[in-house]
């Protein structure tokens, strides 16, 4: 016999609210993370219990309940960098204590390194990915993730991937420019012609990947933060090595492709802002 809608929204009740709930929970009750992650969670639980109402007589196999749950770890823009070191320091002194597991971590450095000097840094723990920028004056320069298993060796190799794109960039702006109206008077320089305004963004694209290329092929001093996996006791002494900034805890990850990284620039101190932002 087919089973009135009360009952089959008991049956969701029962299958569903329960983990929602301690979702919920484990998503508030930990150090405090942006509004937006409980945000997606209660959006997500509602979408999952319309579906699961219209087929709810229907055998299918669980949902993972994670689904858009995003985890953004470090300082938000326009967030007080000290106060966020100050509330990590307390955050992994508090979980070291407790002999808490294994949890990913952001570590951020003082200052930009080169790939050689990561290896001191990040020794004795699992290491996921690499955060690199040419760090270029008053440039906005491109933020690069490295998928990362073994330091140094596979941030040379990302970086030379990364310096063979760069050259493409710069080679397709300078194709762009060659191609844009111009008006050239002997022996003078190019003046842009009226509807040739993308000239000025092909001149400075063309600029900055040509700078990128040669710092990433050189194998630049350009890496500022990276994400690890250890246990807090083992990240409360890799927080006192030379060159690191924040060690910034994360327990609340449990799948890295749902969350995401802030770490803070170096030359930033006060404010967390975009690159190239003069407020820093």
């Amino acid at each position: 016999m087919s089973r009135s809608l009360g009952e089959r929204l008991g049956a969701v009740d029962e299958k569903l609210l329960a983990p929602i709930a301690r979702g919920y929970r484990r998503i508030v009750g930990g150090r405090r993370r942006p509004h937006s992650l409980t945000v997606a969670a209660c959006l997500v639980a509602g979408a999952v219990l319309a579906v699961a109402v219209w087929q709810a007589d229907r055998a299918a196999p669980a949902s993972d309940m994670s689904v858009g749950q995003v985890v953004k770890v470090g300082v938000e823009p326009n967030a007080s960098i000290p106060e966020y070191a100050e509330s990590s320091r307390a955050e992994l002194d508090k979980l070291a204590a407790e002999g808490a597991p294994e949890a990913y971590a952001l570590v951020t450095f003082s200052e930009y390194l080169a790939p050689d000097r990561l290896t001191p840094i990040l020794t004795g723990v699992a290491v996921s990915a690499v955060y690199v920028r040419v760090p270029t004056p008053g440039v906005q320069t491109e933020i690069v993730r490295i998928p990362v298993t073994k330091v140094p060796v596979d941030v040379v190799t990302g970086m030379e991937q990364i310096a063979d794109r760069k050259n493409r960039e710069a080679t397709e702006y300078a194709a762009k420019l060659s191609a844009s109206p111009t008006d050239r008077t002997p022996g003078g320089s190019p003046k842009r012609l009226p509807g040739s305004d993308l000239v000025a963004v092909y001149e400075s694209g063309q600029r900055v990947a040509t700078a990128e290329r040669d710092a990433y092929a050189k194998h630049c001093a350009c890496a500022y933060a990276a994400v690890v996996r250890a246990t807090p006791a083992a990240l409360e002494p890799l927080s006192h090595r030379p060159d690191v900034r924040v060690v910034d805890v994360a327990p609340e990850i449990r799948r890295l492709d749902r969350a995401v990284f802030w770490p803070p620039l170096p030359e930033q101190r006060t404010i967390a802002t975009p690159p190239g932002d003069s407020r820093s």
